[in-house]
């Protein structure tokens, strides 16, 4: 098959998109991947699917490459601030990862605060935790300003004690928290579970996160963008970048070429080898979704993860499904996970039902590629090999929310203004043999 776009994309259903349509075998910037398998619980019959274009024949301000979730939220902020955006991915938009997200807005990480705390300080946690903080408070606030409310929903955060951190150790995380402002506060096991009707565990009880349906937002935010000018190309697979007087030269599998002032490199999980560190590793995640209607089995719709690893993650969505993710392993060979979807499956099954005290029936079950990184934080900046190439890595277990944080950051980089928490989400920050900016001339 070619990389000629396709002009009329509503020809193809999503399960043909993601194994029929993207060109697996093409060798390009980044890493081909299977990135998931199974039936996610989004309704494939309310995703339309932006059409596709032909590459721009001129010039633009900044090519985006990839066109999951990162992409989208890129790619909506830079259009509205004027920018000349063009949007290049060898999938349809948010067909690949996006659409395995469990899509749970948090401010807090994997790595807790205290455990970061300890390794680079606790002024420099903070400054983290409060930035990425503002960033998904941001981006609820832009999805409202968009329309877009219905996407999304306003939800009470609970961190279960586990096998990391137990009720003292999540008490010592939740008045970390509350120290530098952010709200949380911590619950003994009595009161976890009279407040919410789960097995009774200490926790934390956190405001400010979200959950959203992840690929109508996505395709949400890409018309916003195309609304104001954005050039959209799928499936098309870039293979090379060539910096050139000032500017940066995109070699797509086409023969063809687009210039951009700068080029951003969003494309998730299937990992542009030669830009981003190899700090920032690769996992697989398993999750499973009951069948509509049988929510809510918890209070307040919260959103349930535990201080454990392996963790189990919890949420419920508008159709009443309750969601559930965890067990990941540390590979991404896409034969070893697949073949482990119905035992993880049935382990977090297991989980959930011990959590809710309540036997539960899985409707759909699936598997999914997802990014790491050492301080849980994701990879923003500007890359170290090329001038006017940036990495938007939203590598840690908060994908959408480091996709917030990277617009916010990248917007302010590209206008020339030194964002003051680059050094914090640096992609060279773990390599001791770059300067300590990691940066091109």
């Amino acid at each position: 098959m070619t990389n000629e776009p396709f002009r009329d994309s509503k020809r193809y259903s999503p399960a043909t998109i993601q194994k029929d349509v993207m060109p697996l075998s093409t060798p390009g910037l980044s890493e081909s991947r299977d990135l998931r398998t199974g039936k996610v619980p989004w309704r494939e019959a309310d995703w339309a699917i932006p059409p596709t274009g032909g590459l721009p024949g001129e010039s633009c301000d900044i090519a985006i490459i990839g066109t999951g979730i990162m992409g989208a939220i890129l790619a909506e902020r830079l259009s509205a601030a004027g920018k000349r955006v063009a949007l290049i991915d060898r999938r349809p938009p948010g067909c690949g990862s996006t659409a395995a997200s469990t899509a749970q807005l948090m401010w807090a990480m994997d790595v807790p605060m205290t455990t970061l705390a300890q390794q680079i300080g606790e002024a420099q946690a903070a400054r983290r935790w409060t930035h990425i903080f503002n960033a998904v408070r941001d981006l609820s606030d832009r999805v409202d300003a968009l329309g877009l409310g219905e996407l999304k929903q306003e939800c009470p955060t609970l961190y279960l004690a586990g096998n990391l951190l137990d009720a003292d150790g999540l008490a010592a995380e939740a008045d970390l928290h509350r120290r530098h402002s952010l709200p949380s506060q911590w619950l003994d096991a009595g009161q976890t579970a009279g407040r919410f009707g789960i097995a009774p565990r200490a926790a934390i009880l956190s405001s400010g996160g979200f959950t959203i349906d992840p690929v109508r937002l996505c395709h949400a935010l890409t018309d916003r963008a195309i609304s104001r000018g954005a050039a959209l190309t799928w499936p098309v697979d870039v293979v090379g970048l060539h910096p050139d007087k000032g500017s940066v030269l995109i070699e797509v599998a086409t023969g063809e070429n687009l210039r951009a002032a700068d080029v951003i490199l969003a494309t998730g999980y299937e990992r542009a080898g030669l830009f981003l560190p190899p700090a920032f590793s690769l996992l697989t995640t398993f999750a499973i979704a009951t069948p509509p209607g049988v929510a809510p089995l918890w209070k307040e719709d919260a959103m349930i993860w535990e201080a454990s690893d392996p963790y189990l993650y919890v949420r419920t969505d508008r159709t009443g499904r309750i969601i559930a993710g965890g067990e990941d392993m540390e590979s991404a060979d896409a034969h070893s996970r697949d073949a482990l979807i119905p035992e993880k499956a049935g382990t977090i099954a297991a989980k959930l039902e011990a959590m809710l005290g309540a036997p539960i029936t899985i409707d759909r079950r699936w598997a999914a590629t997802f990014g790491a990184s050492p301080d849980g934080l994701p990879a923003i900046g500007a890359s170290s090999l090329m001038p006017h190439v940036w990495l938007a890595a939203g590598y840690g277990g908060n994908g959408i929310a480091f996709a917030s944080l990277a617009a916010e950051m990248l917007e302010c980089e590209l206008a020339g203004e030194a964002d003051p928490d680059r050094d914090a989400f640096d992609p060279y920050r773990f390599d001791d043999a770059v300067d300590g900016k990691g940066r091109a001339a």
